[in-house]
């Protein structure tokens, strides 16, 4: 990017010293400012730089590829005309454009005021905080969006003449809001258990459509209810029943083999996705899973409470869609719930 080379020298009449101190979090966010854990994220990841008083990061109409993290000191945004400046500091952030809608001519110089320490994010650095991080940064998506298109509109209200390229700027952040809320929906882990939710479930069978199993191995899908759920809540309280829940969730664990796919479905509704040879190997895996909860230690607060599991699975047709093969294991578990329970059948 121009004016980087300048930017990544290190000004040697200030000492690292100079570079280590964040202030503390204040209560309401700033438009800019990032809240100490998207804060703690981003100094995880990309490149820190040092820059001079003085020094130029970018100018404007210069290609955007990064998002700069301030750790310490000030930077100076001038967009020309009759536009006011903005300045940034330590825990802010600027430049985000270049991760929501890539490269793209910079509207502003960027310029050191002071010594300062900055984080540089490329989209791959983005790409993994998304991955890992999807509930926090969505959030962090949200505010940029709507300071961004606030911004933009600001701007367009005051600017003298129409900037092409400012108008398919904007143009791109409306589409780019709509992929929000898959950005918030990347979180595939349920938080109670721990184990993949039912968007984990998709996302795992999706990935299967790519790279299915070998043709001598067959999916398979063991549905599990834990029986008589409501009458623990009611009876223990529901600390008790999350402890049910995430005992249940161990068991699942235990049970699950390399290739497999423990998930909670919601409620006291578990799902295990596994690979499988043949209609034998899947029942020995659900009788298997019925013991386990059956020696599962007493649960803390309920010393009297045995829980136990209805299980149904159904090893799936390669030529029938995902949704016959979960009907056929629902209807195996409602078989064995119709029995009173603690046991297993197979569709």
């Amino acid at each position: 990017m121009p004016g980087t080379e300048n930017a990544r020298t290190i000004d040697p009449q200030h000492g690292a010293d100079r570079f280590g101190a964040v202030p503390p979090p204040r209560m309401t966010l700033l438009p800019r400012q990032l809240s100490a854990i998207e804060f703690d994220l981003f100094l995880g990841t990309g490149e820190p730089i040092l820059v001079a008083t003085g020094q130029t990061l970018f100018r404007r109409g210069e290609a955007g590829r990064h998002m700069f993290v301030v750790e310490s000191g000030r930077i100076e945004l001038d967009f020309g005309d009759d536009l006011p400046r903005k300045y940034i500091e330590a825990q802010e952030y600027f430049g985000e454009l270049a991760l929501f809608i890539g490269e793209h001519g910079r509207m502003a110089n960027a310029t050191a005021l002071e010594p300062a320490r900055l984080r540089v994010v490329d989209r791959d650095d983005f790409e993994r905080l998304l991955a890992s991080s999807p509930e926090v940064l969505a959030r962090f998506m949200l505010r940029s969006f709507s300071y961004l298109v606030a911004s933009e509109q600001h701007l367009i209200q005051n600017l003298r003449r129409r900037n092409e390229e400012l108008m398919q700027t904007l143009d791109s952040l409306r589409r780019t809001r709509g992929e929000l809320g898959a950005a918030r929906r990347l979180s595939i882990s349920d938080e109670l258990t721990g184990l993949a939710n039912r968007r984990g479930l998709y996302q795992h069978l999706e990935s299967l459509r790519e790279h299915p199993p070998q043709p001598e191995r067959r999916l398979g899908l063991l549905l599990v209810d834990v029986d008589h759920f409501k009458q623990i809540n009611d009876r223990n309280g529901h600390l008790v029943g999350d402890r049910v829940l995430q005992g249940v969730a161990d068991c699942l664990r235990r049970a699950a083999g390399s290739d497999d796919l423990p998930c909670r479905l919601g409620g006291d509704e578990f799902a295990l996705l596994l690979v499988a040879s043949d209609p034998e190997q899947l029942a020995e895996r659900a009788a298997r899973l019925v013991a386990m909860v059956r020696q599962m230690q007493l649960v803390e607060g309920a010393p009297g409470l045995r829980p136990s599991v209805s299980v149904g699975g159904c090893l799936a047709d390669p030529s029938e869609e995902w949704a016959v093969c979960y009907s056929h294991a629902d209807t195996a578990l409602y078989r064995v719930k119709a029995q009173g329970g603690d046991g297993w059948s197979l569709y």
